[in-house]
């Protein structure tokens, strides 16, 4: 299961049907699941703590130090959670002291060739990150996300859930859930109603996510008066929960 040209530490925490290629390279301080692949090429190196089930393709750099002029050697971390897939050439930085310290990415995401993951950033479930996404320090991507090829997030903007980024979009503030932006700079287009329906959102909460986007961004409302409108607005099925949580919680403004 393990290429003879591999280079494994002897502290290193491998479950024995872990599956290396050719010249890969696992420092110390590196625990990987069971059930999980590292394709050749690939370099992992610690602390880093990585769960069940995940692909790693060709040529990765997972768990390097952060790119980050303030980082002295600290050992900061990188958590990977189980089922994730990641395609050729993805970069994944561990975090900073100054942050969290850690660099955390959840389960079933599908990370696709040339992401970069910097320092301190935060991945949720269920996410895509297509073709050479890049994402700066402190970003956090909610559950459910999916952000276009060439889509650049600016450090400290969160991705809200089930929201999607088109193709080359320069995001600079946050990305309310639901919503669809799109653009240099991004500007909102309107709701994820796709994404939406192959989740399950009935008909009924589809219609009160397409009138919580025309509070949020048709009437002319400040985001205090919006966010006011929408716990009104709310259904028994606390549809638009996430929504008002993550608008209290904007601390760079959505996009507009």
């Amino acid at each position: 299961m393990i290429h003879s040209t591999a280079i494994i530490d002897p502290n290193a925490h491998i479950a024995p049907d872990v599956t290396i290629g050719a010249y890969c390279v696992i420092e110390g301080d590196v625990t990987i699941g069971a059930g999980s692949t590292v394709a050749p090429h690939v370099i992992i190196q610690g602390p880093t703590v990585i769960g069940n089930n995940n692909h790693f393709f060709q040529f990765g750099s997972i768990g390097a130090a952060p790119q980050d002029k303030k980082y002295d050697g600290e050992p900061t971390l990188l958590v990977i959670g189980n089922d994730n897939t990641f395609r050729e050439n993805v970069t994944i930085n561990r975090g900073t002291i100054q942050d969290i310290g850690k660099t955390v990415i959840g389960n079933d995401n599908w990370v696709m060739a040339g992401v970069h993951i910097a320092h301190d950033c935060i991945i949720g479930n269920h996410c895509i990150l297509a073709n050479a996404t890049a994402l700066a320090g402190h970003v956090i991507v909610h559950d459910w996300a999916i952000l276009g090829g060439y889509t650049l997030v600016h450090q400290f903007c969160q991705i809200g859930e089930h929201s999607f980024c088109g193709m080359g979009s320069v995001i600079n503030q946050d990305v309310p859930n639901f919503v669809v932006v799109s653009g240099n700079l991004a500007s909102p287009r309107g709701i994820n109603l796709e994404g939406l329906k192959r989740r399950g959102y009935s008909r009924e909460q589809l219609n009160l996510v397409k009138k919580a986007y025309r509070v949020l961004y048709r009437t002319g409302n400040r985001l205090e008066q919006a966010l006011h409108e929408l716990e009104l607005l709310n259904d028994d099925l606390g549809t638009l929960d996430s929504l008002n949580l993550f608008l209290k919680n904007s601390e760079r403004g959505i996009v507009r």
